[in-house]
């Protein structure tokens, strides 16, 4: 019984940690860094036959690499050309995950906070939202074998100059 609730807890913190990487592989390679290999991280991530289903997003059902390809273009080096908006900088945080357990599958629900700078800098665009994942043990780990977007709202607006301060006294 205790070895049961410690293998438990030791699952949990997997999936939970392993839920950043899907962050940590778009953050770690910035458009212009000349690095845009998102799967550095994913591979760690996914299964290799993982479905990832973009359709909430108005996309389709992906395929890793389909979907490497639709966040950085053809080659993995540019910023969601996929999507017909181009971004040269962005931060995707990942929240703390909800996670179910039942012997050597899992699911999990995340939410999510993504920003984005479009290439030009006259606009930021946010996606909000959550992850539905749907987890498998493999001799590597924890995988998802399944991932599904629900969006909240994904909205860009104008960016604007921050004011500036008038006799040392920040105008916020």
């Amino acid at each position: 019984m205790c070895e049961d609730r410690i293998q438990y807890l030791l699952d949990r913190i997997e999936i939970q940690d392993k839920v950043a990487l899907y962050g940590l592989g778009q953050d770690l390679h910035q458009a212009d860094s000349g690095d845009g290999n998102v799967l550095a991280q994913w591979d760690q991530l996914f299964t290799p036959d993982v479905k990832i289903d973009a359709t909430a997003a108005g996309a389709k059902v992906f395929e890793l690499r389909e979907y490497a390809e639709l966040m950085r273009g053809k080659d993995l080096s540019g910023g969601t050309a996929g999507l017909g908006l181009s971004f040269n900088a962005w931060q995707h945080i990942e929240g703390h995950a909800t996670v179910s357990i039942n012997g050597d599958t899992a699911h999990s629900v995340t939410p999510h906070l993504h920003m984005h700078a479009s290439r030009d800098g006259a606009s930021n665009t946010f996606a909000v939202g959550y992850w539905h994942d749907d987890w498998i043990r493999t001799p590597a780990g924890w995988r998802i074998s399944f991932r599904r977007v629900e969006h909240l709202f994904f909205q860009t607006f104008p960016t604007v100059e921050a004011p500036q301060m008038v006799s040392g006294v920040d105008p916020v």
